[in-house]
């Protein structure tokens, strides 16, 4: 199976936060979001698998700052490191609002997609070449967060 780079799949898309978006402080609702993050991590998910990819899990979602009504997101994704049958997809999200509301980076969110076949069964992924050093980092960083997440899920089966 044929190596793709990390920026063949990359994804970036903007969402305005609405008042229908907020919560009684105006402030994005963390599900909205999740919503979001999830829509971006799927689409460079199949975009690097060449075919449907769902969710399997969400490894961690942080929330640094709270995003406000009025604010325009801007939702980074790419894979990170592909598997046999998955992916990681890391997503980053940053706010901004006017001119005396400087750019800040609100969330990290790590996924895992697996690419299925059209009977819904997984599929083979091509693995992903990193090129600049922030993706051989992320790349080295995936490995990681994959190894702790099979470790908990033997503990959890025990």
């Amino acid at each position: 199976m044929e190596t793709r780079h990390v920026a063949t799949s990359q994804v970036t898309t903007t969402q305005l936060v609405l008042p229908n978006d907020t919560n009684q402080l105006g402030n994005l609702l963390g599900g909205t979001l999740m919503h979001w993050i999830d829509i971006v991590a799927a689409i460079a998910a199949q975009r690097h698998a060449g075919r449907v990819c769902v969710t399997a899990s969400v490894d961690e979602l942080a929330f640094h700052y709270p995003v406000r009504l009025g604010e325009v997101v801007t939702l980074e994704a790419s894979v990170n490191r592909a598997f046999r049958t998955s992916m990681e997809i890391g997503v980053r999200v940053t706010a901004h609002g006017n001119a005396s509301n400087p750019t800040r980076h609100t969330n990290t969110a790590y996924l895992t997609f697996v690419a299925i076949d059209e009977a819904g069964h997984p599929v083979p992924v091509p693995p992903v070449q990193p090129g600049t050093a922030d993706e051989v980092r992320r790349y080295e960083q995936a490995l990681l967060r994959r190894e702790s997440r099979l470790r908990k899920r033997r503990t959890e089966q025990e």
